[in-house]
């Protein structure tokens, strides 16, 4: 599978994934959940927020980066910016949404770890990514 179709196929089922989890969140706030929304869970709440508005985000980064490999001729992105994109998709997202699962005494749960990871492979496939499309269209 080409690096384009890899990126549209993961930005547009994590889109799916992450809208849907944005909908669950209504439903909490909807039902008045004491487990969301009680006063002690603010924590939960931020994270479960974070989770659905970088995994949005992400999709949607996804979504743009096939969509540049299709667009600009001769781009060749990195095997390693192009995983890096995709983990970042799973990682930051999921790092917010694990930290909000259990919560200790106002702080996220052990799953925030993933979180700077995450950051860290966003910030490497997005500048691998630059470099390979100023170096695509310096031609």
């Amino acid at each position: 599978m080409s690096a384009s179709n890899r990126h549209l196929r993961f930005g547009w089922w994590s889109l799916l994934a992450y809208l849907s989890l944005g909908l669950v969140l209504e439903v909490l706030h909807g039902f008045k959940l004491g487990w969301y929304l009680d006063v002690g869970n603010e924590m939960r709440r931020l994270m479960f927020t974070l989770a659905h508005a970088h995994g949005t985000l992400l999709a949607l980064v996804n979504l743009a980066a096939g969509l540049t490999l299709r667009s600009v001729p001769n781009l060749v992105l990195p095997k390693y910016a192009s995983f890096s994109l995709i983990a970042a998709g799973v990682l930051l997202p999921l790092g917010f949404l694990l930290g909000g699962i259990q919560i200790y005494g106002g702080d996220p749960g052990v799953g925030i770890v993933l979180v700077p990871l995450g950051g860290l492979l966003l910030l490497y496939g997005v500048g691998a990514t630059a470099r390979a499309v100023s170096r695509a269209t310096a031609v």
